[in-house]
C-alpha cells in the first residue's frame, strides 16, 4: 500500500465543533442542561461548566445568573469529589430557549477556536485526578459567588471558571493556573468592592 493510499486518522471533534453542530442540528424549542450532558459525551461535566460559565459572561437578563449557577455549583461539587456527570432531575430538567443558547454558541466560536489552537497539554501534575478535585473546590466556592446577588459579581468569577474548564478539557496547567489566580484575584476584588460599598452605605445613613 502506497502512502497516497493510507487513509486519514480521524480527528477527535473539538469542542467548538461539537457545540457548533449541536447548535444547528437541535430541533426542539429548549435545550435542558441533562441533554447537554448527553451531547457534550465524554466531556460532559466540564464542557457544561464551561458553557454555562460563558453564558455568565456575555451579557443576560437580570437574574440569569442565579438560574445558571444552581446547575455550576452542583457541577462543581461533582467534580470535587470526582463523580460522573449526572445530575438530579430537577437540575437536569431546567432548560433554556434554543435561540438563547445558539447566541451564546456564536458568540462563544470566535473565541473559543482562537484559544483551541493555543491549548495543549502541560504541567500533567495539574490534570491528575486530585488536581481536578482540587479545582472543582476552586470551581465550587467561585459558583458560590457567582450565584450571590452581586450587580455584575458574576462576571468575573465565570470567567475565572471558563479559563480553568477550558484548561482542564485539554490537560493545560498553564490556562489552569492562569484561571485559578484569576479567581483569587476576582474574588479578592469583589470582596474589597463589598466592603467599601458596604462602609461608604454606612457612613451615608450616620452609622
Amino acid at each position: 500500500m502506497t502512502p497516497d493510499t493510507v487513509a486519514p486518522s480521524h480527528r477527535r471533534p473539538t469542542l467548538s465543533d461539537v457545540l457548533t453542530a449541536l447548535a444547528a442540528d437541535w430541533d426542539q424549542p429548549r435545550i435542558s442542561v441533562g441533554q447537554l450532558i448527553l451531547a457534550l459525551g465524554d466531556r460532559g461535566l466540564i464542557g457544561l461548566l464551561l458553557i454555562l460559565a460563558f453564558a455568565n459572561v456575555i451579557p443576560n437578563p437580570p437574574g440569569t445568573s442565579a438560574v445558571l449557577g444552581l446547575p455550576m455549583l452542583y457541577l462543581s461539587w461533582q467534580m470535587m469529589r470526582g463523580g460522573m456527570p449526572w445530575l438530579p432531575q430537577f437540575l437536569a430538567a431546567r432548560s433554556f430557549d434554543i435561540d438563547h443558547f445558539r447566541t451564546v454558541v456564536a458568540r462563544a466560536m470566535p473565541y473559543l477556536n482562537r484559544v483551541e489552537r493555543l491549548l495543549r497539554p502541560r504541567i500533567p501534575t495539574l490534570s491528575t485526578p486530585v488536581a481536578f478535585r482540587l479545582l472543582g473546590a476552586v470551581c465550587l466556592l467561585l459558583s458560590i459567588v457567582l450565584v450571590l446577588p452581586i450587580p455584575f459579581g458574576n462576571l468575573l468569577p465565570a470567567a475565572a471558571i471558563a479559563i480553568i474548564a477550558l484548561g482542564a478539557l485539554e490537560r493545560d496547567g498553564v490556562w489552569i493556573t492562569g484561571g485559578v489566580l484569576f479567581g483569587i484575584a476576582s474574588t479578592v476584588f469583589l470582596a474589597s468592592a463589598i466592603v467599601i460599598i458596604t462602609r461608604a452605605m454606612l457612613g451615608l445613613l450616620g452609622l
